[in-house]
């Protein structure tokens, strides 16, 4: 008797570049960037996630990109002023102030660092949510975010799959210029812009996957991927149990999901094996316990403080600075037991 199936599970062959705790990843993008480059931040992989903070279309993430480049410096008049706070058009309102020169500073201040990043990125993962895009009328220029500024002020247009592959052929020839190892991972995000309507979201998507194809067949597979999220959710996790509150964005059960499939397609097999040691030790450090004093968290802290030394004699290229330096911290707030293994 055949067995039941009750999914359709998506292929998602074993790419042939993985990345690793040796890599070098950066992420730009919708929020779904952040959801599947925070857990590998978690987990100490070296990261750079979305130098300009959320960007949902694919010109957004280029200017992005092309700023990076260019290694652009934001002055006054790259700022406008709105309901008391200072915003900037090519970044979200995380970089927003109420202060000019502190908006200007955080800008400024991480598109120099991330723009190193680039040239020494060895991925470079870009997660389109939407093709549509919004232009100031005043300038006539893509804004990334609107700001909450009334919507009368803004064009609204969707792109064309000629244009969107135009923009990141030049785009990427130039990055490889610099960089010519990048490999580049293009994602769809699953999550729906619904404001857009149910019919227009499908065209939206639609738009961005062919575009993405396009660009692979042009530039090559050697270069380019796609690792296929948006399907998996579609597929795999066709439930409203995998999605948040507004069923629109998915769960934390459905991340976690995404990240297995993400991490068996792309991850080395030693650097999985790594991060489980890893997620441990980050386990600990967020252990909390109600009685400080006693012997069994003493033992705990020096049993986990001996782990994280082993795991940093054997991968010398970890990260694991600050777990360290808890455990430390907390032996000595303790009474300093058993010192002669705290370094």
């Amino acid at each position: 008797m055949a067995e039941t199936k009750f999914q359709t599970i998506v292929d998602v062959p074993r790419f042939p570049w993985q990345t690793g705790y040796q890599k070098k990843n950066l992420f730009m993008g919708s929020c779904f960037t952040e959801n599947v480059g925070a857990k590998m931040e978690t987990l100490k992989y070296s990261v750079d996630i979305n130098p300009f903070g959320i960007l949902y279309n694919p010109l957004s993430v280029a200017n992005g990109l092309q700023l990076l480049l260019d290694e652009k410096q934001f002055s006054a008049n790259d700022l406008v002023e709105h309901n008391g706070l200072w915003h900037s058009f090519s970044h979200h309102g995380r970089f927003s102030n109420t202060e000019q020169n502190e908006a200007l500073d955080d800008i400024n201040a991480r598109i120099k660092s991330s723009a190193t990043f680039l040239k020494q990125a060895d991925f470079l993962f870009l997660t389109f949510g939407t093709a549509w895009i919004y232009r100031y009328k005043k300038t006539g220029k893509l804004v990334s975010n609107c700001h909450k500024i009334p919507a009368r002020e803004f064009v609204r247009e969707r792109l064309p799959v000629q244009q969107i592959v135009e923009v990141y052929y030049d785009l990427l020839t130039k990055i490889w210029q610099e960089n010519p190892d990048l490999k580049v991972v293009f994602t769809v995000s699953p999550i729906r812009h619904w404001k857009d309507g149910a019919i227009e979201n499908q065209r939206s998507k639609a738009t961005l996957i062919l575009a993405i194809d396009q660009l692979i067949q042009e530039l090559g597979v050697g270069k380019c991927a796609y690792f296929p999220s948006y399907e998996i959710v579609m597929d795999e996790l066709r439930d409203y149990r995998f999605y948040a509150e507004d069923m629109l964005h998915i769960s934390e059960v459905a991340v976690k999901h995404i990240w297995s499939r993400f991490e068996a397609a792309l991850v080395s097999p030693e650097s999985i094996e790594i991060a489980r040691e890893v997620q441990k030790i980050t386990n600990a450090v967020q252990h909390r316990v109600i009685n400080k004093k006693s012997l069994e968290y003493s033992k705990f802290l020096l049993s986990f403080l001996k782990k994280l030394e082993l795991l940093e004699k054997r991968f010398p290229y970890l990260n694991l600075k600050l777990e360290k330096e808890y455990f430390n911290v907390q032996i000595e707030e303790f009474g300093g037991s058993d010192k002669t293994i705290v370094s």
